[in-house]
């Protein structure tokens, strides 16, 4: 599929709000425990996709074998994710935790090649992985050396989110044969995560006990619920409709860009030479994934 310029408008939008969500998340974390970060973000942008479904005339998506699906989902797409993110940037800077992420189409291949019949390996994947995997041991080589252990965990958390979200998009598929549109299984999914963590950071962060956060977090919250997850979703399934997955997965090499440059004007991080070549060889690994440069060099005489 060939982008417009609308849809490159669309892609760059995208990846703001996303790597936006990690500079709020950066600054919410400050006061808020990870799982009740979690619990308010899906919970206000459930709310609000429901608000969008009722404006749009969409019926409501729980219904049959609709609902254990929207559970697993919910796990997998982003209470897992979302909690190990939230728990990483406790201990890691959040241009760090975005480059990190970045793994996710890596870690979504390796899913759907065992996972699903007709997403079987390609040579230009096996080569996108290879140069994936050598990021992420660049990433985590520097701090297994230096010790520090810290940054390690939350780079580990990190690639975990990043495996939970390669499984959700595998899982995700089957959402194709049940009569529902996109903003109906965003809804869905945010719901029942909001459900589900509901009991859980009850019974962990108890947030009725936490002080009363600042207005600057209540504005990175806000933020990152409504900007950044629910609006996020409903340009990434517009954007998926218009320019193809393959186009769309283009939005993972922009997010660390604006995570890095927000953080470093906002939070004052720094980042080492070796993040960058790390991130340099994710990049590498996900547009050899994208096949794009191998039909360039295919056609040149």
């Amino acid at each position: 599929m060939r982008m417009t310029y609308r849809d490159w408008g669309l892609l760059f939008l995208l990846s703001l709000l996303w790597g936006g969500g990690f500079f709020c998340a950066a600054v919410a974390v400050r006061e808020l425990p990870p799982l009740t970060l979690v619990l308010v973000r899906t919970s206000l942008a459930a709310l609000a996709l429901i608000l969008v479904l009722r404006a749009g005339g969409e019926g409501w998506p729980f219904r049959g074998r609709a609902v254990p699906a929207f559970l697993i989902m919910g796990l997998l797409n982003n209470l897992l994710p979302f909690s190990l993110l939230f728990l990483a940037q406790t201990m890691i800077p959040s241009g760090l935790a975005s480059i990190l992420n970045a793994t996710t189409p890596i870690f979504a291949i390796i899913a759907a090649h065992f996972l699903l019949p007709d997403e079987r390996m390609v040579p230009n994947k096996a080569v996108g992985i290879v140069f994936g995997f050598l990021g992420v041991v660049v990433l985590l080589g520097g701090g297994l050396l230096d010790g520090k252990g810290f940054a390690v965990a939350g780079m580990l958390a990190c690639l975990g989110a990043a495996l939970s979200y390669g499984l959700a998009g595998a899982y995700g598929r089957r959402f194709r044969s049940m009569d529902l549109t996109a903003r109906q299984v965003a809804c869905g999914q945010l719901t029942a995560t909001a459900l589900m963590m509901i009991p859980i950071a009850g019974l962990i962060d108890r947030p009725w006990t936490l002080a009363v956060p600042h207005l600057t977090t209540v504005a990175a919250v806000l933020a990152l619920a409504l900007a950044s997850t629910a609006l996020a979703y409903v340009l990434f399934f517009r954007l998926l409709a218009s320019a193809g997955a393959v186009n769309t997965a283009l939005v993972t090499l922009l997010v660390p860009v604006s995570a890095i440059l927000l953080g470093a004007l906002f939070l004052g991080e720094s980042l080492s030479p070796r993040h960058y070549a790390g991130m340099a060889l994710i990049g590498a690994g996900l547009l050899a994934i994208d096949g794009r440069i191998f039909g360039m060099w295919r056609k040149q005489p």
